[in-house]
């Protein structure tokens, strides 16, 4: 059974959602609460489910990665607000749905997710590709795009298994990008691996290199 938090400031989309998932086989609602800091800290779940509102900001990109510390998180939205998909993945989302998709993407979404993976609805695959390759930056230091990924996972105190949670990859697969990653950049421990994230510009409070998408 797939345990899901659901968190959606919106109070009649918030019951149907939660309506939805309790009938459908195979999952269960941990928790149903208008703000992510509402979730009971005890309340355990193995993915959430989150909405944006229209005129999301900063506040929600820091509750995506609050919630990405419990477990993977699914993100609805119109997608016509000011945040975009690179800012969202960014701060830690490991799927995106339209808010008016249909049940089976919002099951197929996840169950992706909840099982490890990465899923971008059908609807949004188009959209979500030209916008995130639009703005990939070449690396200074020669790293590959998922390099860069595992050394801001790095850089923000994840475990090598929680880095492998976040990008649907095994452990060993994340032991060896950090590998070549100190390799690139000589460096010999977490504390030089963050100092030459942020200084590379890797972080998400660095954005002249590597531009919000």
């Amino acid at each position: 059974m797939l345990a899901v938090a659901i968190v959606d400031d919106h109070p009649v989309r918030r019951a149907g959602l939660e309506k939805f998932i309790a009938e459908t086989p195979g999952l269960s609602v941990a928790q149903s609460v208008p703000a992510a800091d509402e979730l009971d800290a005890h309340t355990r779940f193995r993915v959430a489910i989150l909405d944006l509102p229209q005129l999301a900001s900063t506040p929600v990109l820091a509750a995506i990665e609050c919630l990405g510390a419990r477990a993977p998180v699914v993100v609805s939205s119109s997608w016509e607000g000011p945040l975009t998909f690179g800012a969202v993945l960014r701060a830690g989302a490991c799927g995106f749905v339209s808010s008016h998709c249909d049940g089976p993407v919002i099951v197929a979404a996840l169950d992706a997710v909840g099982h490890g993976g990465f899923y971008v609805s059908p609807g949004l695959t188009g959209r979500f590709r030209g916008e995130v390759v639009r703005h990939v930056s070449e690396d200074p230091a020669g790293l590959a795009p998922r390099e860069v990924e595992t050394l801001r996972w790095i850089a923000r105190g994840l475990t090598h298994a929680q880095i492998a949670g976040r990008m649907g990859l095994t452990e060993a697969t994340v032991n060896t990008y950090a590998k070549r990653i100190r390799a690139k950049l000589n460096a010999g421990n977490k504390a030089e691996l963050t100092r030459l994230a942020i200084e590379l510009g890797h972080m998400s409070g660095d954005l002249r290199r590597f531009p919000a998408a």
